[in-house]
């Protein structure tokens, strides 16, 4: 069978999120029952994981497609893909400058482009070349943490919505002010999957800025409520790469965020996003 080296199997990584797929090549192309199973098991683990891969750009890019469309890469890096779905992750410089972008210490939990109208479905990273220890990445479950508020919280969250916006130009990691022309738009607090007709806690550490109509004080406080009870680990998975880890998240249920790691140390991922799942 195409693209199979043993029979499939999906195993949990974590309680609340992720999954680790076996029994797949995908550097070969994949028949229409081995997408299905992928294609369902990521909208029930959130977060698939497949190990020892060797992938050139297009293969990436046609295990992407399977997922739906895929969106455009925001940002330049001195490493030209071939696919404009592609950028690339890395702390490389040639010539004392950046070859990728997102290059050193932890990031705060986030969602990719939640300050865009339409963010991106999911997101997926290629481990190239990692350091000796940390750059883990931490998955984090939206439904699970909406799952475990309180029935008072979930009521006085029903309706909200947040500001989200992010300081695009200097590739910030961690939470703080933000330009004025910073990308931003405005999210429900609570979103529902159109896939899977769960409800995810939709804001995050890093881009959530405040909740529209309410105000300051009382705004950050319920946000900064709403982020520790969010990245508690009975909610997180921790991911420590191999050189070879494929990664997809489904952006719209799951947070992630990176640990820090030694910037003398060289680190690459290749990333593409899925913009929409097909409309089939």
């Amino acid at each position: 069978m195409e693209g199979l080296s043993a029979p499939l199997t999906v195993t949990k990584l974590a309680p609340a999120i992720g999954a680790e797929v076996a029994g797949v090549d995908l550097g070969r192309p994949l028949d229409a029952p081995t997408v299905a199973t992928l294609r369902r098991a990521w909208h029930d683990h959130a977060v698939l994981l497949v190990r020892g891969q060797s992938l050139s750009e297009a293969d990436q890019v046609r295990y992407g497609e399977y997922f739906g469309v895929l969106g455009t890469a925001l940002s330049e890096s001195r490493l030209v893909p071939a696919h404009p779905s592609v950028m690339f992750v890395s702390n490389i410089r040639q010539d004392g400058k950046l070859i990728g972008r997102l290059p050193d210490g932890e990031m705060f939990f986030h969602s990719d482009q939640c300050y865009l109208a339409a963010p991106p479905a999911g997101t997926m990273l290629y481990g190239i070349e990692l350091p000796s220890s940390g750059g883990n990445t931490l998955f984090a479950s939206a439904y699970a943490a909406y799952d475990a508020l309180p029935a008072a919280m979930k009521a006085r969250l029903e309706g909200l919505q947040a500001l989200n916006a992010y300081d695009l130009k200097n590739s910030a990691t961690r939470r703080g002010a933000i330009p004025p022309d910073a990308p931003r738009h405005v999210h429900p607090v609570v979103r529902t999957h159109p896939a899977t007709g769960r409800k995810a806690l939709y804001v995050n550490r890093l881009m959530t800025q405040h909740i529209v109509g309410m105000d300051t004080a009382a705004s950050e406080a319920l946000l900064a409520e709403l982020f520790d009870h969010q990245e508690q680990r009975p909610f997180v998975y921790e991911h420590v790469w191999r050189v070879g880890d494929v990664i997809l998240w489904d952006n719209r249920c799951a947070l992630h965020a990176r640990t820090d790691f030694d910037p003398g140390e060289r680190r690459l991922l290749r990333r593409i996003t899925v913009l929409a799942e097909p409309a089939d």
